[in-house]
């Protein structure tokens, strides 16, 4: 970033340092924390750097933030704490000066498949609101703008049943509304009214009708009875002028000849709802089909009938605006045909996978029958079969088929009943069967549009509904680049202009905010589960600038992650815009632009864990340049370097290469990937590099080498498959789900730990084995606590107390086991110990020493081996895996997938990550990154950058080559960069 754009971010406001602008803090000891003390600036951009685990995210988020949220839900009542979680006191003695706090972090990202970018915006609630006032209604058959109907239509097409046809024509005056309803339907007796329609059913009016006032209940008042013939034209617009006016407009016509209406009831061009309601005085035993009139708004030609307009109507969260078959989700679970038969090539007997089990030999039964009839074996493979032999199986027989054969052959036949076909045979497992059955028959499932509304989410009548030009889906299934453009060009009627003024007007403000931390690509309708960290906490930040808080302190985390080099300075311009509404803004960040930018910078350290913990540097940036103990400030000042390769691998001479690659936005792409080397994938945020490596490379990989995953048909072919014999993704997905995982059970370390404690004299005396040492199972754990150490005690209202077991006072062993030592250490001193004691405690196990090793190597030689994986980061456990990789043997074929290793790294981690890196290619391994860090791009052996810009603008491959050749495209925003740091960090034999 350029110094005039630093200035200007830092800004010259006037600060005084006295009590009234400063946060205080006084003997912090949270977690690795050393008593600190300190003293930070309010309304301002604070930044907290340092090491990765040297106590950053203890000071802002489990001290600073903690703190302002407990003092916020102890002011409530006792009564309304018992809803809300509550944060135990951190370890302080003091703060003072402490604002309201919000937290802004990744791990809050939404896993209900109801939230989208629109909801969690809430700009999807101002457009349901734009279109339910100013929309105008469009038939769903042929798009024509929809228009009240007059009685006399409504009199012309009734007219239409055949003669003799019964009919009665209802009002409905209550539509799904909850209550007892009794004073309306006294008041309709009152009016001379005889009977009514009650949730389909016909009742009398004298009868008294109670009704349950915690349901739903739909009221149709019964006007008149008819019989279709000549001179009933009076009489009948009568009642239907009465009809209109009880019901604010809708008329419906309950036709009660339904054979005798044929013609009429099934014109193309008319629509016709049924009723599953009875007839109690006229016809119990007659199907009931109704037409349904509105002198509001229907369509005069194929009868298309829109209730009023509203903004329920436009919500997939209601029934009134949901798809009825998806109810709004958009997606079914079905099953995939290629989960289900993973390897065509085994023989049918055994093709079908969850078939494939002894239990499941009824089926296998049904298949042999099934095979008699359309002429297979259970042995055949599964790809010799044809075409309609594999549909039968998979969808069943639509009807069975006649044996033509020998009599002993048509009594099999008669035997055996219609199969149903695979798939609906699961589906109805499904839907129908026990957690256990769901939990097994889950791995063939896949989410697949809905069959209705095609993934849309709404039904026809809402998606038809228009606001100038476009329909609700034309906004919110495009970029929000292309959506802000749309709203712009909306050509409105001067009613719609002065009904939408200020609606459109906060959603122009709201999608700003969300260009302005460089989210263009991003679609409203895109399901926040879907969204990274990174993206996630990007839109509540925009959301936060939208609020117009003031006087409020913002606690974030790495707000840079996921985002290209080009966008950081309208992220940066957005965070100063936030300071600037009178706020405080505390962020924990290693981006080198972010702490350049900052008006105060913390940096903690100087080392991790135990090494870490203390202020080295405060201040502002030339304080951190200057700080003799500072990692950070020796990276920027240049005292440290990640030194450019001098010269790049190339490689084994072999190459995966993918054809026509078009999911999402991919534009039928070709990409050859070469082995052998470190490669890296880059490009601004939404540009396809997701799309390309773990939902196209991975799945084709995952198909190839294990059976397990469908092959994408997204791409034509993957070929040089051959070429690898393992492919792993290392993520920054948690290690373990539960607090019993940890980096001692995820290494395997602790399996060697626990058999060399087994090998001792005391434990074989004792006649203990390796399980005597786990505090998983029964034996030597402790009881009181099932090996946890600690006991959870609810407090209801109050945050859940975890108290350490009184039996084994948390060393998670019984007393027996703990009477176990090696070297004078007990199996819990062991756990208790960080990686780096660990090491120098095994040094003569050497199987112990490789594991430990590599985690040190890691940069994790300060995380305890018995921490919980649930307290790990994302970025602690994707090294965690990344040290298990490298303490195993090469095979000189594996593929490594890794997805931003270096979120939540410092320089200094930054550095060790690489040689890491390198060091599993130099063992002949290939390395696939997709990666925005330019130290990592630069020290890559080859480049894929993928744009040019994000969303629907992206998908292309922009370039393909060394970083030097990259650098060289002006088409590239990331050869724009690597320029720069290129020319900075020049080679270095």
């Amino acid at each position: 970033m350029s110094e005039n754009l630093a200035a200007s971010l830092n800004g010259s406001l006037p600060y005084h340092h006295n009590s009234q602008n400063t946060i205080r803090i006084r003997g912090a000891r949270q977690h690795n924390l050393k008593n600190i003390d300190l003293v930070l600036p309010r309304d301002r951009l604070i930044v907290f750097t340092g090491v990765s685990g040297s106590g950053k995210s203890s000071l802002a988020f489990d001290t600073i933030f903690a703190e302002g949220q407990r003092r916020y839900v102890e002011s409530l009542s006792a009564y309304a704490r018992q809803f809300l979680g509550q944060l135990d006191k951190p370890d302080v003695e003091a703060i003072e000066g402490l604002s309201p706090a919000i937290s802004i972090d990744q791990k809050s990202t939404s896993h209900n498949p109801r939230s989208t970018v629109g909801t969690v915006t809430e700009i999807y609630d101002y457009l349901r609101l734009l279109y339910g006032r100013a929309g105008e209604p469009h038939c769903p058959i042929c798009d024509r703008c929809i228009a009240p109907q007059t009685i006399d239509q409504m009199c012309d097409r009734i007219m239409e049943l055949s003669d003799r046809t019964r009919f009665q024509i209802l009002a409905p005056v209550v539509r799904g509304k909850k209550g007892t309803h009794r004073k309306l339907l006294s008041g309709l007796a009152a009016q001379g009214f005889v009977r009514v329609r009650v949730n389909g059913e016909v009742r009398e009016l004298s009868d008294f009708i109670e009704l349950d006032k915690n349901i739903t209940h739909t009221i149709e008042l019964v006007i008149d009875r008819l019989v279709k013939k000549d001179g009933i034209q009076e009489r009948l617009v009568d009642s239907l002028s009465t009809c209109l006016k009880q019901s604010n407009g809708i008329a419906i016509i309950e036709v009660l000849d339904d054979t005798s209406n044929k013609v009429a009831l099934e014109r193309p061009d008319s629509k016709y709802i049924a009723t599953p309601g009875e007839n109690q005085d006229i016809s119990a035993q007659e199907s009931s089909l109704e037409m349904v009139f509105s002198e509001n708004f229907a369509c005069p030609e194929h009868g298309a009938v829109m209730e009023e307009l509203s903004p329920r109507l436009f919500s997939f969260n209601s029934p009134y605006g949901a798809c009825p078959h998806c109810h709004g989700i958009g997606t079914l679970k079905r099953f995939s045909s290629d989960l289900v038969i993973p390897n065509p090539d085994s023989p049918m007997y055994a093709a079908i996978a969850p078939w494939s089990e002894k239990e499941n030999s009824y089926y296998l039964e049904l298949l042999y029958s099934l095979g008699q009839t359309y002429g297979f074996e259970l042995q055949t493979q599964w790809s010799k079969l044809t075409p309609e032999q594999q549909q039968i199986v998979l969808y069943g027989e639509e009807k069975p088929k006649r044996a033509n054969s020998s009599p002993e052959a048509t009594a099999e036949k008669q035997k055996a009943p219609n199969f149903k076909g695979v798939i609906p045979i699961l589906q109805r497992q499904y839907e129908g069967g026990s957690e256990l059955v769901k939990q097994k028959l889950e791995e063939y499932l896949i989410d697949q549009p809905c069959e209705v509304c095609g993934g849309k989410r709404l039904k026809p009548e809402a998606l038809a509904v228009k606001l100038g030009q476009f329909g609700i889906l034309d906004l919110t299934g495009v970029s929000i680049r292309d959506c802000r453009e749309r709203i712009e060009n909306l050509k409105l009627s001067d009613r719609q202009t002065q009904i939408g003024d200020l609606v459109l007007r906060e959603i122009k403000a709201r999608l700003q905010f969300l260009l302005d931390v460089g989210l263009d690509y991003l679609t409203l309708d895109r399901p926040a589960m879907t969204l990274s960290g990174g993206e996630a906490q990007r839109i509540r930040l925009a959301t936060q600038i939208g609020s117009g808080l003031t006087g409020v302190l913002y606690v974030l985390d790495e707000p840079s992650i996921g985002l290209h080099q080009r966008d950081n300075g309208r992220l940066l311009k957005t965070l100063t815009k936030l300071r600037d509404l009178g706020n405080t803004l505390i962020v924990v960040e290693h981006d080198e632009e972010t702490i350049r930018a900052a008006n105060y910078i913390v940096d903690i350290g100087p080392g991790a864990g135990i090494h870490g913990g203390h202020i080295v540097a405060q201040g502002d940036l030339e304080a951190l340049l200057t700080a003799e103990d500072s990692l950070t400030g020796a990276y920027l000042s240049g005292r440290r370097v990640i030194n450019t390769p001098a010269k790049r691998r190339e490689g084994n001479g072999r190459s995966l290469t993918i054809k026509n690659a078009s999911r999402n936005n991919l534009q039928n792409i070709d990409v050859e990937i070469p082995l052998g080397k470190l490669v890296s994938v880059t490009g601004v945020s939404g540009s396809g590099k997701s799309t390309l490596i773990n939902e196209l490379l991975y799945p084709a990989l995952q198909h190839h080498l294990l059976k397990k995953a469908p092959l994408p048909k997204d791409i034509d072919e993957i070929k040089g498959l051959n070429s690898v014999d393992k492919a792993i993704v290392i993520d920054q997905s948690p290690i373990g789900r539960t607090p019993r995982s940890n980096p001692a059970t995820y290494t395997g370390v602790f399996d060697i730990i626990r058999d060399v404690f087994s090998q001792t004299i005391e434990a074989k005396t004792r006649g203990y084995k390796p399980g005597q040492f786990s505090f998983n199972v029964k034996g030597g754990r402790c009881e009181a606590c099932s090996g946890q150490g600690v006991n959870v005690i609810e407090m209801n209202f109050l945050p859940d107390v975890y108290v350490q077991c009184e039996i084994c006072k948390g060393a998670r062993y019984n007393r027996e086991t703990l009477q176990v030592k090696y070297k004078d250490k007990s199996i819990s001193d062991v756990l208790n110990m960080t990686v780096e004691e660990a090491l120098d405690f095994c040094q003569n196990i050497p199987k112990a020493v490789t594991r430990l090793q590599t985690l040190v190597d890691v940069g994790l030689g300060y995380v305890q081996l018995g921490q919980p994986a649930t307290t790990l980061s994302g970025g602690e456990a994707q090294r965690v895996k990344l040290a298990t990789e490298l303490s195993r043997r090469a095979t000189g074929k594996t593929l490594y997938l890794i997805d931003e290793p270096t979120t939540g790294l410092s320089f200094y981690d930054v550095h060790k990550l690489l040689d890491v890196l390198q060091r599993l290619v130099d063992k002949g391994n290939s390395i696939l990154v997709i990666e925005h860090n330019l130290d990592v791009i630069r020290c890559s052996d080859w480049v894929i950058d993928l744009g040019p810009e994000g969303g629907d603008k992206g998908g292309e491959i922009i370039a393909a080559g060394t970083p030097e050749d990259v650098a060289k495209n002006d088409r590239s925003y990331t050869g724009q960069y690597l320029q720069q740091v290129l020319k900075q960090y020049p080679v270095v034999a």
